[in-house]
């Protein structure tokens, strides 16, 4: 793929007109407009940093990648697939910077981007909130019915938030959810691992993608019987688990990467059809990187 060229002394008549044919490509900046009517900046964390990070407005957009990381090797991808935008869940810069030298790794991501033409963009704690995000998928996937978030958006709608809790169509043994969970999530290294009677019987069940263990005050509040999330540290799972009511909520900690992973493929469907409705044809990937960052596990063995 070529990079982008503009001359410095058309940069501001070319920003400014960000209009494209019906029919032809998008610019970036329609692109935008799509994107925030799937997944509004409004819904992110206040913490939280979202948005485009590398890229000019007016550039046509032909290939679009979606990824979970903006690791190297996947703006490598994305640039030998030539895809003119990146978008991530997790974001490239989360925290300040007073430098983007391509002495570090988040400099040369950065460098790599602009040299190549792709735009980078960030939807994280946006696209866990929205409707069809990354905690909708997760509940989709696991055939929960009467969804509601747990932590409900300040500046959204009702089904908005956090986290979703909703009830199994049956009831399962935790055994066999677990197993379910690990089924459909990508394969990675550290597995799924459950804490709770493997013949417990669960119905109600509570989500978070990405890491979650924050939430638990919502989850027992929800009377969920088991809770999916990753990233779970020592002393909050371990508080909770004392603290469960007949053993409840038991806790099921998977992958970071594989929670939010199965998110991909709904929301580059999502802005596809979106962009279709606008008359505008663009290709649109998943990324097959996989940005988990463990290699392999350790474990006793046994049943």
């Amino acid at each position: 793929m070529e990079a982008v060229n503009t001359p410095l002394s058309d940069v501001d008549s070319v920003e400014e007109d960000q209009t494209a044919d019906a029919g032809g490509d998008p610019t970036l900046g329609q692109v935008l407009l799509a994107v925030e009517e799937l997944w509004p900046e409004s819904l992110a964390e206040d913490w939280d940093e979202v948005g485009l990070v590398v890229g000019r407005p007016s550039v046509p957009v032909t290939k679009v990648l979606f990824a979970v990381d903006p690791t190297l090797a996947v703006i490598d991808e994305a640039v030998e697939w030539g895809a003119d935008l990146l978008i991530t869940h997790h974001p490239l810069l989360l925290k300040g910077v007073n430098s983007v030298a391509a002495t570090s790794a988040k400099g040369l991501a950065v460098h790599r981007l602009i040299e190549a033409g792709t735009g980078l963009l960030t939807v994280h704690t946006n696209g866990d909130s929205a409707v069809g995000g990354v905690s909708d998928v997760l509940a989709d996937a696991f055939g929960l019915e009467n969804v509601t978030p747990l932590t409900p958006a300040s500046n959204g709608l009702p089904e908005e938030g956090i986290g979703r809790v909703g009830d199994l169509p049956d009831l399962e043994t935790l055994g066999d959810f677990a197993a379910r969970v690990f089924e459909m999530l990508p394969a990675v290294a550290g597995g799924v691992r459950v804490a709770g009677d493997k013949d417990g019987l669960v119905r109600r069940v509570a989500v978070c993608g990405g890491a979650g263990d924050s939430l638990f005050d919502a989850v027992r509040a929800s009377n969920a019987d088991v809770y999916v999330t990753a990233d779970m540290r020592h002393h909050p799972a371990s508080e909770a688990r004392e603290g469960a009511t007949n053993g409840r909520p038991y806790l099921i900690d998977v992958s970071h990467f594989a929670s939010e992973w199965l998110w991909l493929p709904a929301a580059a469907d999502a802005l596809g059809n979106v962009l279709a409705d606008q008359g505008y044809d663009v290709e649109i990937r998943v990324s097959g990187t996989n940005s988990d960052p463990w290699d392999f596990i350790l474990t006793p063995g046994g049943d």
